[in-house]
């Protein structure tokens, strides 16, 4: 039976998982057992941190209307609602810009749906 010898292929992927590894402290950046688990527990933190930050954002974006809305008189349910009536299509990441950036045109978006 031919032996295989299988140093470059092995070498290749461990050199691969510690360059991701790079960054972590202690042996998990340089241990490649410890770094491999650390790594395949970062890039499924990395995926489930992608779809957390939609959320964060929405979230966000939802308390800065509703207090702009609220110094205005109205609560963010009220003022979605009376914009959807008037059929004024603005999005919820515009509305917090607005509100944010640009005080005087919210204003008149809410004396608009009043």
């Amino acid at each position: 039976m031919v032996r295989v010898k299988r140093g470059n292929v092995a070498r290749k992927r461990r050199k691969k998982i510690l360059k991701f590894a790079k960054g972590f402290k202690g042996a998990h950046s340089r241990l490649f057992r410890t770094a491999n688990g650390q790594v395949m527990k970062a890039l499924i933190y990395s995926y489930v941190g992608r779809k957390r930050r939609k959320k964060d954002f929405k979230k966000l974006w939802i308390c800065r209307v509703n207090a702009a809305a609220r110094s205005e008189g109205l609560n963010y349910s009220n003022f979605r609602n009376s914009l959807k009536k008037s059929s004024i299509e603005l999005n919820l990441k515009m509305l917090a810009q607005l509100s944010v950036l640009d005080k005087e045109t919210f204003k008149y978006l809410v004396e608009e749906v009043k």
